[in-house]
């Protein structure tokens, strides 16, 4: 079984550690835009062109799945994607976790990019899902970028700002950018202190990798033999997995794996 992976960068880490536990057998690829990131600036056909190129390497691997693991990218470029790969290859895309979020009662936060934040397809979900919930959008300035650098300084920086816009009564916040789930325990601590209380976090790496596993049929088997291999793209061209993806618990993993 191979499936792959689309993100502008470091962001379809998360996703990728979550189908190597559940699938060890897996082969994975990412597939990355180094020379095109980040998207979210960009208009959504500009967002569209640089997914279908990052893609395009993907095609062929022969993956019986494609993830888009980019909450920007799944809101402009999935049709496009799945007109590329579609009906051959599932693809599936990233969705933030605002149903959960708000199921789960009380206050929340969707903590998200600036370009996403205040958007009409971010207000929708608030609005199908928070079922009378109270919400608030928290705009992250440079927090994925931050991440993609590996700069923990930076990431602090960035992680403390958007914990101040965040209500004090706020339970759960919902981390709408797949590059957030790399520091989430950065940004539970920051919260906790700034709330005073545990914070639940929400993010979408599990649910998308067990929605991939579904979609070619395959059930989670995380004590299958660790043999999936890991096959990089960086803009098109054959890579390694980046060396600011080590600072992270996922690319550790991924590493590790792999090897």
């Amino acid at each position: 079984m191979r499936i792959a992976l689309v993100d502008s960068g470091l962001g379809s880490l998360a996703a990728a550690a979550a189908l190597r536990r559940l699938r060890p057998d897996a082969a994975l690829i990412l597939c990355a835009d180094p020379d095109g990131m980040p998207w979210g600036p960009r208009t959504p056909q500009g967002i569209t062109a640089r997914a279908l190129e990052c893609a395009a390497p993907a095609a062929d691997e022969r993956p019986d799945a494609l993830i888009v693991a980019c909450n920007t990218a799944s809101v402009h470029a999935l049709p496009a994607l799945r007109a590329m790969f579609e009906p051959a290859v599932p693809v599936v895309g990233t969705v933030p976790a605002v149903k959960p979020a708000a199921a789960a009662g009380g206050p929340f936060a969707v903590w998200a990019t600036p370009a996403t934040t205040g958007s009409g397809y971010q207000r929708r979900l608030i609005e199908e899902f928070a079922a009378g919930a109270t919400a608030t959008e928290v705009p992250c300035h440079g927090l994925a970028e931050a991440v993609e650098r590996a700069d923990e300084a930076a990431v602090r920086a960035a992680v403390k700002a958007a914990a101040e816009l965040t209500p004090p009564d706020t339970a759960a916040v919902v981390l709408g950018c797949t590059h957030y789930e790399l520091v989430a325990e950065p940004i539970r601590a920051q919260l906790t202190s700034v709330t005073g209380a545990p914070v639940t976090l929400f993010g979408s790496a599990e649910a998308v990798a067990a929605q991939a596993l579904r979609r070619v049929g395959a059930a989670p088997a995380p004590g299958a033999p660790a043999t999936g291999d890991l096959t990089v793209f960086a803009s098109g061209r054959g890579a390694e997995l980046p060396e600011a993806a080590l600072a992270y618990r996922e690319g550790r993993f991924l590493a590790g794996a792999a090897a």
